[in-house]
């Protein structure tokens, strides 16, 4: 079982370093065949991927071929807990088997935020929502069902907090998890670009991980960075993570703009977040695996930031980003790097560039290929840098002067780790 590591910034299973490599898969309870579930399971376990976001309710936005199975029925509106389909949770307890039996952990999610009343979500009214009064008995009921395959418990989807009512439907559900599952990590999944918590969920003893979404809308990526600096300055000190970057050929640029995020943009979302404070893992997505889409489905998402159609989860489980992000994964892991700390280095401060350092090494993530001038001298001739999209590898070229160590540009045409040795 996944837990905090002593100094609370990373996670460990087996008293070993974990880093948290995630592949989101919202709706896979309600689209995904056994068939399909083995294929998908096989390809993400080469890759290296540990860890399966699930939403346990059916997702709002996702993609849609024929009748699907529904957890519950619908009365008056809301939820109806009394009429359960029990064939929707033995489907999902056999995808958890598979995927356990695999070795992934999955981290599923209790309530998203259109099943919960005043979030942004419900406005849109697809979705029934929860009774206040029946949260405590469905997290029990999810417990039951779920607690043999020892989950991350994610107690919100996508959720903003605009009201204290919000606050008290999450707390409701983050109380039964903490009474029956008590080792189990606990974390909220919010909304895109959201930086702050409520005091009453923050502070719960039982939270053990800050999730944050640098999300898809193109204007604001920068939050990728920022929104890591600031969760791992908080107090109480969490490990973090961005449980949701830009997805992999999702079209982030709202009706009015054109164009889907590439692999070089999902790349630099996941190195900047894992170099600027959110060390410990990144989760990966792929416009077509998240809503598990097919040629003959209708995509659900005619609002928010996801309009253009995702590819068949067959091509999109083969995009190359997953596996830029796997090799974050292994690098980090077999240089022993998980403790990564962010470090001012730079000499000619650019946002967009990240460093952070780990016990005699600095590593510096560089978009786009230009000199770069570091404080203080460089001088190991093992310094290198990576092309993180063919992974070659050259040395660095440096002169120190006036205090300053400036590396030549390398013959690199896109982003670039560059790897020092103090």
């Amino acid at each position: 079982m996944l837990k905090q590591s002593t100094d609370q910034r990373r996670l460990e299973k087996d008293g070993k370093p974990f880093f948290y490599l995630a592949d989101t898969v919202w709706s896979a309870f309600t689209n995904i065949t056994l068939a399909d579930w083995a294929y998908y399971l096989h390809v993400r376990k080469q890759q290296g991927f540990n860890v399966l976001q699930i939403n346990i309710l059916p997702q709002w936005d996702r993609s849609v071929a024929g009748e699907v199975m529904e957890p519950f029925g619908i009365k008056d509106g809301f939820l109806n807990l009394a009429d359960k389909n029990e064939a929707y949770f033995a489907h999902a307890e056999k995808m958890l088997a598979m995927a356990v039996e695999e070795g992934f952990t999955p981290a599923l999610v209790l309530l998203w935020c259109n099943y919960i009343p005043e979030t942004w979500a419900t406005k849109f009214g697809h979705s029934p929502a929860f009774r206040k009064e029946d949260v405590k008995a469905y997290t029990a009921m999810m417990m039951e069902h779920f607690n043999q395959f020892d989950p991350i418990y994610v107690i919100s989807g996508d959720t903003d907090f605009p009201t204290e009512n919000v606050t008290d439907y999450y707390l409701n559900a983050l109380d039964v998890v903490a009474e029956k599952a008590p080792d189990a990590l606990k974390v909220l999944h919010i909304c895109g670009r959201l930086g702050e918590i409520p005091a009453r969920l923050k502070n719960h003893p039982a939270l053990d991980i800050y999730f944050y979404q640098s999300g898809h809308n193109v204007e604001h990526q920068q939050t990728a960075y920022t929104l890591a600096e600031h969760f791992s300055q908080l107090e109480p000190t969490k490990p973090v993570i961005n449980s949701e970057p830009c997805y992999e050929m999702m079209g982030g640029y709202s009706p009015e703009r054109y164009g889907r995020f590439s692999r070089e943009d999902i790349r630099r979302a996941a190195w900047q977040s894992v170099l600027s404070g959110a060390s410990a893992g990144i989760t990966y997505g792929a416009h077509g695996i998240w809503s598990w889409h097919t040629v003959d489905s209708t995509f659900g998402s005619t609002i928010g930031e996801g309009f253009t159609p995702p590819f068949d989860w067959r091509q999109a489980l083969h995009f190359e980003g997953a596996n830029d992000y796997a090799f974050l994964k292994q690098f980090l892991l077999e240089n022993q790097l998980t403790d990564l700390t962010p470090v001012d280095v730079l000499a000619n401060p650019i946002a967009d560039i990240r460093a952070s350092e780990s016990g005699d090494k600095v590593l510096l993530y560089v978009p786009s290929n230009l000199p770069v001038y570091l404080k203080g001298q460089f001088a190991s001739p093992n310094d290198y840098a990576i092309d993180l999209e063919t992974r070659k590898q050259v040395a660095l070229s440096k002169t120190f002067q006036e205090g300053k160590t400036r590396v030549a540009m390398t013959p690199f045409t896109k982003d670039a780790l560059y790897i020092f040795h103090k």
